[in-house]
Parts: C-alpha cells; sequence; structure tokens
C-alpha cells in the first residue's frame, strides 16, 4: 500500500498529461507547457513532469521500467520475502521438534 494519498484520479492525470502533450506546440518548451498545464488543474509543475516522464515510460518513448512491470515486481518481491520468512520459521520448528525427538529417546 502506498505510504501517500493519491489527490488525483487516474482520470486526472492521464488528461494532464494528454494536455501537457498536445500543447508542446503552443509553448516554447516542454517546461512551460507543464507550468500552463499544472496551474490549471492545480498540481504543481513537478508532479505533473513526474506523471508526463511515467506517461513517457509506459508508452515505450522513454527508457524505463513500465509500471505494471514494476508493480509485477514489487509483488514478486513481496511474495518471495514471504515465503523466505515461512521457510525460516519452518526450518526454526523442525529443529525444535527434532531437539525434543532426540530429547525423549535420551530418556
Amino acid at each position: 500500500m502506498s505510504k501517500t494519498t493519491n489527490k488525483y484520479s487516474p482520470e486526472v492525470r492521464e488528461r494532464a498529461v494528454r494536455l501537457v502533450l498536445d500543447n508542446l506546440g503552443h509553448h516554447s518548451s516542454r517546461w512551460q507547457a507543464i507550468m500552463s498545464i499544472s496551474a490549471k488543474i492545480g498540481c504543481s509543475a513537478h508532479t505533473l513532469n513526474e506523471w508526463v516522464k511515467k506517461a513517457k515510460v509506459d508508452s515505450g518513448k522513454r527508457a524505463g521500467v513500465p509500471t505494471d512491470v514494476a508493480e509485477k515486481m514489487k509483488a514478486l518481491e513481496r511474495e518471495n520475502r514471504e515465503l523466505r520468512q515461512a521457510n525460516e520459521i519452518l526450518r526454526k520448528a523442525s529443529a525444535y521438534f527434532a531437539m525434543a525427538e532426540l530429547d525423549r529417546w535420551s530418556k
């Protein structure tokens, strides 16, 4: 679960990114387009810039790990961590019961 709350819906994010990409020709730079659109939407320019970069990565126009791949990797890492913890618990339980069995036979 994310530590921050998402103030903007995915639809608003997509629309803002689309506005930036569609209006690049009307501004002297991408940053100026971002500044203009972010003021209209009510988010910070930095936030909108991050959305634009993420959209470009997801569409393959920029190098990086796409969102769906990153989410899958995160889920697999979580599962791997949980399985390692379960294996550790089972290893310790096995050792405990093996010692208990040895103690029982040695008496």
